[in-house]
């Protein structure tokens, strides 16, 4: 074993560890800006039902699960 290999008997295990965690803070960075930003045109427009932060909030969960299905495809 050299030094660059990491100290597993499946290297690829902890590279696919560290991929798969990068995608769950991938899709939380996308719904939750998403989402925040809903939330901020809905206060500036003075909605009283939520409706753009539920809009963004879907399309950032479709983008996050089209972000995951092309990555698992690779």
């Amino acid at each position: 074993m050299t030094n660059n290999e990491p100290n597993n008997k499946n290297g690829r295990s902890i590279n696919a560890y560290a991929k798969y965690s990068g995608l769950g803070f991938q899709m939380i960075v996308i719904i939750g800006g998403l989402a925040y930003l809903g939330t901020k045109i809905d206060q500036s427009a003075g909605h009283q039902t939520k409706w753009v932060t539920a809009v963004l909030a879907l399309v950032g969960v479709f983008i996050s699960l089209y972000i995951v299905i092309v990555s698992l495809k690779k």
